[in-house]
């Protein structure tokens, strides 16, 4: 494939993943805030993301197979168009509805959402692996660029969702998004320079379950990775400040909107700067394929300690106080570095294991699992705050981290494995 045009591509396809990442970072906060604000317990909560998670799952094993046999930029439209859909969708929430209506409302519109975000997320991640230059280290500093770039956006969301929710409402917050990213899509739709590829008649559906082992057991680490992250991120983290900070005022609800929605957008900036710092923070232009799965390894195990420390610490502590948010703060901050690192190694691995006629079905399998993860730490979230609070919610992310770090043992220097150098 030539490369020339495989940049004006590269640009178009980021550029749209941010704007949709942007909107789906605002969404999850809107929604988390504003049912629980509306009584929600946080098992309830962690329901409202649940189809999310599964629509997910199914997504990218199809979404990997529909690119394949219909090309990348469908699913790039596709999933963009269904987004719009569903941001539509939520503004005809009625609030005279009963509980359970609404949960089962919001469910299949966050399912729609969650199809919508998979669709566009394997066809960027895809189309990095075909259109990264050659050369020294290329395919990991532009999935570096992609990745990282995509996270702070959505960090950006987070506290986008939070203001807008304290300022204009819910329905309002919703309907402004849905009309910036329908203009979004039009432009992307008309102005796609040519570079993707248009897909292939040939392709099979069972083409997307993987024989490769590496591909297989780094899918695996990916699912207790994030796992390990959503299991305090997705319900845990948010109703913990609200607790500590809401007095129960309008004034001290904005407050605590405000807080958490910064506390998530820094986080998630942070995790996405250091993602796309990955390749210099590992001195990739100087190691082998073997020398960077070593490192995998070693920062997995690094990344452990963590949550293990703050469960300890929250535990023993028992009542919630300034000091105690603030050393929390900062541990997860710590979580947050690390955990991207982790990230990064695993964004380079699936695209280094993988070969361009599988690309799009291995990473639609490898985020599957992506996905699978985020579904039982988003399930385990409501559970374990629930049942335990946040040390609960914390020592399960330890367990998980556990977890991934045995399926990245596992992984192997692939026999055409090239040098990162």
């Amino acid at each position: 494939m030539s490369r020339a045009p495989g940049i004006g591509a590269y640009i178009t396809v980021t550029a749209a993943y941010w704007a949709f990442m942007l909107t789906d970072g605002a969404l999850r906060m809107l929604v988390l805030l504003h049912f629980h604000t509306l009584g929600f317990s946080p098992v309830q909560l962690a329901y409202l993301f649940v189809l999310y998670e599964v629509a997910g799952v199914v997504t990218n094993l199809s979404a990997g197979w529909i690119a394949a046999r219909f090309g990348l930029t469908t699913t790039l439209y596709a999933g963009l168009g269904l987004q719009v859909v569903a941001l539509l969708a939520l503004t005809r929430l009625d609030p005279a509805w009963s509980i359970t209506t609404s949960v089962v409302f919001v469910m299949l519109v966050q399912g729609a959402s969650g199809v919508a975000k998979d669709l566009a997320k394997m066809s960027a991640k895809s189309a990095v692996k075909l259109l990264a230059p050659d050369g020294r280290s290329g395919l990991f500093r532009w999935v570096a660029i992609l990745t990282g770039s995509k996270n702070a956006v959505k960090g950006f969301g987070f506290l986008l969702g939070a203001a807008l929710l304290a300022v204009f409402g819910f329905t309002a917050s919703i309907l402004a998004m849905a009309a910036v990213l329908l203009v979004i899509l039009v432009a992307v739709a008309l102005h796609m320079p040519p570079g993707l590829p248009v897909g292939r008649k040939d392709a099979k559906f069972r083409e997307v379950f993987s024989k490769n082992r590496n591909i297989n057991w780094l899918s695996m680490a990916r699912l207790f990775l994030f796992g390990a992250r959503d299991v305090w991120f997705v319900v845990g983290i948010p109703v913990y400040f609200y607790a500590v900070l809401s007095d129960g005022s309008e004034t001290g609800n904005r407050i605590a909107f405000f807080t958490i929605g910064t506390f998530m957008a820094i986080w998630t900036i942070l995790y996405g700067t250091v993602q796309g710092w990955g390749p210099r923070i590992l001195r990739a232009n100087e190691r082998s394929q073997a020398q960077l799965l070593e490192q995998a390894r070693i920062w997995v195990a690094i990344l452990a300690f963590v949550p293990m420390m703050l469960a300890v610490l929250v535990f023993l502590a028992g009542v919630p106080s300034p000091v105690l948010t603030a050393g929390v703060i900062a541990g997860l901050l710590v979580f947050g570095g690390i955990f991207a690192v982790n990230s990064s190694l695993h964004s380079y691995l699936i695209l280094s294991f993988t070969d361009a006629r599988r690309v799009t079905m291995d990473v639609g399998f490898y985020y599957m699992s992506n996905a699978a993860g985020r579904l039982v730490g988003t399930l385990l979230s409501g559970l374990t705050y629930q049942a335990g609070g946040l040390p609960l919610c914390l020592a399960a992310a330890a367990v998980m981290i556990g977890m991934s770090w045995f399926g990245t043992s596992r992984l192997q220097v692939a026999e055409d494995g090239p040098k990162i150098a």
